[in-house]
């Protein structure tokens, strides 16, 4: 007999979104059902049984996330509120994936398929009252596959490596991720590799004996042993020299390590997380990172976007960032202020957000934070204009033409690498692209395809 047709209940009250999902799955052969309240859902699922359940958080007579707790099929959870306390709930209390609306079409089959092949994961524990699950805040496109990410680490042991420039938030990422682990009730213990010389940073971590070198007058334990049973974070890790790199991949696969100037084997057993700002593929390629240790760092991956990426969170940050520097003034950004903290670059990211707001804080005397108590730089910074892009455009266009190219060829290539900024920039997700931009999704998917560009980075 062929096998029956998979069955996935559809938890949503919008109902043209609703339908709309039962038409998609229904192109992959599935049989779907729908609802638009928990409590038609709860008669559902006490009637029959289903392969997959997709399910939105925001249902009207309940939180949809209380009824992950009652399915016995992978969930595929839906929002329309992007945000990473939710996607660490959603994944914490058993949910395969997450997803935020507006739904890409593309996206959501392809999870749909996978799930269907797999079983459902194991939940781990939920949030407990009073963390804060918020520390990464915003909204912004960019920052969805990060919330996603963060949980995914967040229901996981395995190592995690966080890219990103300076300043993106790669180490809060890592503290949020140990406080919602099964780590969280051991130490996190924070390790700066960069600028630290080999001998000290090689006693900074693994520890020394006594007489191990000039001024060991006495034996230390190092980081890895502070952090037992708990998360060491490494930052900057692609800093740490050759020999350290060895001596690191050891403890990696083997969970043991001998202290400098040691010689008894000592074994701890904690989660690790390593940040880094370079291109460590790039590094490897060059010899100069050990490609067996970035694959054992490289488990999980998560890459932080920079502040110029995410513009739209700048209120809600800025907004987050006055309650913590002043918190007793209730401060609040002009309108003109806020364009010029949008108009701005930002090669500081959230660091810079962050210095920027405290000197504010400290000149302002109203309640409102006006232009001038802005930093200087940030002031008198002058957004790039169109002619600025024409005379960047300008040395490209002469090469294009001393090479005799025609106008169609250079206006795809322009238009190529134009589309190729913006899928980066809305995470690859054309139907957000589209509605943020005001494109018709049909035209844009056909040029994205006549340009080659089907595939993300």
């Amino acid at each position: 007999m062929p096998d029956p047709a998979p069955r996935i209940l559809i938890i949503e009250d919008e109902h043209a979104l609703a339908a709309a999902l039962a038409s998609a799955v229904g192109r992959l052969g599935a049989h779907a059902v729908t609802c638009y309240s928990g409590a038609r859902a709860r008669d559902e699922l006490a009637a029959q049984s289903f392969d997959l359940v997709i399910l939105d958080i925001g249902l009207p007579d309940i939180n949809g996330l209380e009824l992950l707790d009652e399915l016995h099929a992978p969930a595929l959870v839906v929002t329309a509120h992007g945000n990473l306390a939710n996607a660490i709930a959603a994944k914490q209390r058993g949910a395969a994936d997450y997803l935020v609306k507006p739904l890409d079409l593309d996206q959501l089959l392809a999870t749909v398929r996978q799930l269907l092949t797999r079983p459902a994961p194991a939940g781990s524990a939920p949030l407990e009252e009073g963390e804060d699950g918020d520390l990464l805040i915003g909204g912004a496109p960019a920052m969805q596959p990060v919330f996603v990410a963060i949980a995914t680490a967040c229901a996981s042991d395995a190592s995690v490596l966080i890219r990103g420039p300076t300043g993106t938030g790669k180490s809060l990422a890592a503290r949020v991720i140990h406080q919602h682990s099964h780590r969280r009730h051991a130490p996190f213990v924070t390790l700066q590799c960069a600028a630290l010389p080999e001998q000290l940073l090689e006693s900074e971590l693994f520890g020394h004996e006594k007489g191990a070198f000039t001024g060991a007058l006495t034996a230390r334990i190092g980081h890895i042993e502070r952090a037992a049973g708990g998360t060491l974070f490494l930052d900057e890790i692609g800093d740490i020299p050759p020999a350290v790199q060895t001596k690191l991949l050891r403890f990696v696969e083997e969970k043991t390590f001998a202290r400098l100037g040691g010689r008894e084997d000592r074994r701890v057993d904690l989660r690790l997380i390593t940040a880094t700002h370079h291109d460590l593929r790039a590094a490897v390629a060059a010899g100069r990172f050990r490609e067996d240790l970035y694959y054992r760092l490289h488990v999980l991956d998560i890459e932080m976007p920079p502040l110029q990426h995410r513009l739209e969170d700048l209120p809600a940050l800025s907004a987050f960032l006055l309650r913590r520097l002043a918190p007793t003034r209730q401060l609040h950004l002009a309108p003109e202020t806020l364009l010029l903290l949008q108009q701005y670059h930002w090669p500081g990211n959230l660091r810079e957000l962050r210095n920027a707001l405290d000197h504010a804080v400290a000149v302002a005397n109203g309640s409102h934070i006006l232009p001038h108590h802005l930093p200087r730089t940030i002031r008198h910074h002058r957004p790039p204009t169109a002619g600025a892009l024409e005379q960047a455009l300008a040395p490209w266009l002469q090469q294009q033409l001393a090479a005799r190219a025609t106008y169609d060829e250079i206006q795809a290539a322009i238009e190529t690498c134009l589309l190729k900024q913006l899928l980066r920039h809305f995470d690859h997700k054309p139907s957000v692209l589209a509605r943020e931009l005001q494109m018709n999704r049909a035209t844009l998917l056909k040029r994205r395809k006549e340009l080659g560009l089907q595939t993300g980075p």
